[in-house]
């Protein structure tokens, strides 16, 4: 038995994605950047499909700058390049759950300074 499961807290670095198929199926794609503990180190990014419900919420509310918090499972998308025939491959982290963190106002006010620091003392939770 084997355990693939990703829980991530980010901000989402671009505006979701969103492709409707005549199926009825929906997806988005979006990144997620997720900073580390050191203020000098750069920030860590996902690539995020989302499908169904969720792929509409994120369609509806997700925007850039939104603090996201997913679960889901690692897969890695492989396809043959067009142009090169060469084989091609990306990690890709499938959300099976997508919560919206954080208040509208402070989406608005992560825009302006998306990317920025660690919070502080009295931010950290423990």
């Amino acid at each position: 038995m084997g355990v693939n499961s990703i829980t991530l807290v980010g901000r989402a670095g671009r505006d979701p994605e969103v492709r409707y198929f005549e199926s009825g199926s929906v997806v988005a794609n979006l990144t997620l950047a997720v900073n580390r503990r050191s203020r000098d180190d750069e920030p860590d990014w996902f690539n995020l499909e989302i499908w169904g419900k969720q792929a509409q919420v994120a369609a509806d509310y997700v925007r850039k700058g939104s603090l996201l918090g997913i679960i889901g499972s690692f897969k890695l998308d492989r396809w043959t390049d067009r142009t090169s025939g060469e084989e091609r491959s990306k990690p890709v982290i499938r959300v099976d759950r997508l919560e919206l963190l954080g208040s509208r106002r402070d989406m608005d006010s992560s825009e302006s300074s998306f990317g920025g620091g660690e919070p502080s003392e009295e931010e950290v939770p423990f």
